[in-house]
């Protein structure tokens, strides 16, 4: 199921339709509050937030969402709000979408982010580094037997880096390997779920987990924790 929240009677017809169209069920909210009331009672797959909502606004919306779910969002954002969307990366939001938007292409980047969620998930076998462990299976991320709070985006970035722990991956390999090689991310996008990961690893005592090779990339640090 996919929530479609937008106080916009059009937009939301324009998506239902869309998504409908492209197999997916599609629930709707038309201001910020019924939103989040619909997204933790209906426990949607992914939800498409406009970020200028009545009642809470769509960045109030992921703030609360990510104190308890990592459910993707994918940001509806007007053409100019380059800040909105940048504060709705570092809130924990996958992806956005500028107005006015392809149907299209929103659909494809719903697919996309859908199909990263899952692929968060096939390999069974834990991964270890220093004080850093992360559980692909069970989406799980813990800094000694601190469990870290990952959205599906952060868990895929973490996982490529803790594959290739001594290999360095330029910001383009990194792009490519997580949305793919038709889809056009910008660097501050990657920038910004970059920071939200190494922000968390920090917090939680794995200041050394990201290690920048100035000029090339990065890698995993030794993850000695503190």
């Amino acid at each position: 199921m996919i929530l479609v929240a937008d106080d916009d009677t059009q937009i939301r017809d324009v998506l239902r339709i869309a998504l409908g169209q492209a197999g997916y069920t599609v629930a709707e909210a038309s201001d910020g509050r019924a939103a989040l009331e619909a997204a933790q009672s209906l426990s949607p797959n992914l939800i498409v937030l406009d970020i200028g909502m009545p009642e809470m606004d769509g960045l109030e919306v992921c703030r609360a969402l990510r104190k308890s779910s990592d459910v993707p969002i994918l940001f509806l954002t007007a053409q100019s709000d380059e800040v909105d969307r940048i504060v709705g990366l570092e809130l924990g939001a996958d992806d956005y979408v500028a107005k006015p938007f392809s149907p299209r292409e929103l659909v494809a980047r719903v697919k996309a982010i859908l199909k990263r969620s899952a692929a968060v998930v096939p390999e069974a076998v834990t991964l270890r580094r220093g004080v850093l462990t992360i559980d692909p299976e069970r989406h799980l991320c813990h800094v000694g037997q601190t469990q870290v709070p990952l959205t599906a985006r952060e868990m895929e970035l973490a996982l490529h880096l803790m594959r290739r722990p001594d290999n360095v991956l330029s910001r383009p390999q990194i792009v490519d390997q997580i949305y793919g090689t038709n889809v056009h991310v910008s660097d501050r996008t990657m920038d910004s779920h970059l920071r939200n990961l190494r922000a968390k690893l920090t917090a939680a005592g794995c200041a050394d987990a990201i290690e920048t090779v100035h000029g090339v990339g990065i890698r995993m640090g030794a993850c000695r924790g503190v």
